[in-house]
């Protein structure tokens, strides 16, 4: 069946911070100037904020910049950071790193711990106001080119295509969005950002992204428990000193508390498991402490860029750019991703509009990195650029020298470290020791299915595969043969099983739990998965995470 079109001036890939900013954008400044603008937006999830998840501390800056009355119009901003505690963790014990030591990153004054999800639903109610079209459920599936090359737009995901490939009863072919000019703001490793890098080259001559993945639980916890405004980062335990890792346990509204962990990608020992890891988090005596007695209720993971300014590809090429974690604009070091989002998409979008009323279309909007590069949030980045480089020399020596380099040069010194890519850093399993993990008490720590249920994940199965392989032997003849398969362990949701079939090896995908987080994309040691977007609607529903 042919596709139908549709036509406007601006299309947005992707409903998370950057996104929405830059719809915003573009119809405030369209207000501004009296003038007709059509902007699009669409989104892979079944709602606005449905597949987002962050700890999360925000700094409101950006949003104060986007929309000054934030607080009158009633933003989810509803509390304010009141105390900072960085502890180092070992197996029983911590210490607090006094307040005089912190480099200004880790200080959270004048931020808000929030519910990501939520900030983001509101902001889409604020651009469906101004008359954004809004169209979650629709999944950027495919890039689409004019004749001269440059980007016109994207295909939607066609929907009842059955498991073999085929169009079923139900099939629907998905939609043409043509654009004048296309942001593409999917989040980290966008499937679509990563063919857009591939094809115009935006990652020549810098460094390879750099990753993290976090695991994160919502709980209600006992009133006596709960200390609303409290932001608790960890370091350490359980991660050795040579593998980067912390926690974090956010005190929200409402006797809630998110507590998560992160552990960077660039880990070495295929053994490792990062969901274990944060199951085990929760058992130490300061962690606990805030848990017993409560009751969990959400559970997700995501990945997350971390590589900063050195690992920004080029943000631009003909007909779009690249905003938010499509291209990785995240403060690893301030732990902090929402502001430098809204803030790319904002410069982003004044780019493009300024484009459309020179009446230019498709061409590539070098406005855009222009006014990053004269923007705080490049001076942001360019300061705690050295961040993840250092923490890779291991906990001790890299907190010491990025801590030297924040307090007493404020990040301005003259040398920038670099970045590697993630999927090298495994080595052969047999070189590496084996960890053995507790069982999990089903009251304090849980295991992954138990955890997706409260995801609230969902796929049609009878639908191709959204977790790909390049080729299907690598899984048995390498992964297994030389790491011990390591995608059973570093996905958080159960999704790579190793099943037996009188006594033959095989790699069992279960693509229903996929919560999305991406990390099999990034991590697999010989770039063998590729994930690509399920029929849209489909994957986490997670409530304000």
């Amino acid at each position: 069946m042919e596709r139908e079109s549709m036509e406007f001036d601006v299309l947005v890939v992707g409903g998370g911070p950057a996104g929405l900013a830059a719809a915003i954008r573009l119809k405030q400044q369209a207000a501004a100037r009296g003038q007709e603008l059509s902007v699009c937006l669409i989104e892979k999830a079944a709602e606005i904020g449905a597949h987002i998840l962050s700890g999360a501390v925000m700094d409101p800056k950006a949003l104060t910049e986007l929309i000054p009355d934030w607080k009158e119009r009633g933003a989810p901003l509803n509390t304010a950071v009141t105390e900072d505690k960085v502890l180092v963790l070992t197996e029983t014990g911590a210490r607090a790193l006094p307040h005089g030591l912190l480099p200004d990153c880790l200080v959270n004054h004048g931020n808000y711990i929030v519910r990501l999800g939520n900030v983001v639903k509101w902001l889409g109610e604020q651009a469906e106001a101004l008359g954004v079209e809004v169209y979650p459920g629709f999944a950027g599936a495919e890039v689409l080119f004019d004749e001269a090359g440059a980007v016109k737009g994207v295909a939607t995901g066609d929907m009842g295509v059955g498991h073999d490939g085929e169009p079923g009863p139900a099939y629907q072919p998905g939609m043409e969005l043509h654009a004048k000019y296309t942001l593409f703001a999917e989040g980290c490793r966008g499937h679509l950002g990563k063919q857009l890098e591939a094809r115009y080259h935006l990652r020549d001559g810098v460094d390879p992204q750099t990753y993290g993945i976090g695991i994160k639980e919502l709980w209600e916890v006992k009133p006596e428990n709960h200390r609303p405004g409290l932001v608790v980062h960890t370091a350490g335990w359980p991660m050795d000193n040579a593998t980067y890792g912390g926690g974090f346990v956010y005190h929200l509204e409402d006797n809630l508390v998110a507590v998560g962990f992160v552990v960077g990608l660039n880990y070495t020992n295929p053994h490792l498991s990062p969901f274990e890891e944060m199951q085990r988090y929760k058992t130490h005596p300061q962690i606990r402490k805030y848990l017993e007695g409560g009751k969990r209720l959400a559970y997700g993971a995501r990945a997350i860029a971390a590589g900063g300014l050195q690992s920004l590809p080029r943000l631009i090429f003909p007909g779009g750019a690249l905003i938010g974690d499509d291209a990785g604009f995240l403060n690893a070091a301030r732990i902090k991703g929402s502001h430098a989002a809204i803030k790319s998409g904002m410069i982003a979008a004044e780019a493009a509009f300024e484009a459309l009323a020179a009446q230019r279309q498709r061409d590539a909007l070098t406005a855009y990195p222009s006014a990053f590069q004269d923007s705080w949030l490049r001076e942001e980045l360019h300061q705690t650029r050295n961040f993840k480089p250092y923490m890779k020399k291991g906990l001790w020596l890299g907190s010491f020298l990025f801590g030297a380099e924040q307090k007493l040069f404020k990040g301005k010194v003259p040398w920038t470290l670099h970045n590697s890519a993630d999927h090298l850093a495994l080595k052969p399993a047999a070189e590496c020791p084996k960890i053995a993990y507790p069982k999990p008490d089903g009251v304090l720590t849980f295991d992954r299915l138990s955890s997706v249920f409260l995801s609230n994940t969902n796929h049609e199965e009878d639908q191709p595969c959204h977790l790909r392989l390049k080729d299907p032997a690598v899984p048995i003849a390498v992964n297994l043969a030389t790491y011990d398969a390591p995608e059973q362990r570093y996905c958080p949701a159960g999704v790579y099983e190793i099943v037996r079939e009188n006594d033959v090896p095989r790699l069992q995908i279960n693509a229903q739990n996929c919560v999305h987080c991406k990390t099999c994309d990034i991590k697999d040691p010989t770039q063998n998965i590729d994930w690509v977007v399920p029929q849209g609607g489909e994957g986490p529903i997670y409530q304000g995470m």
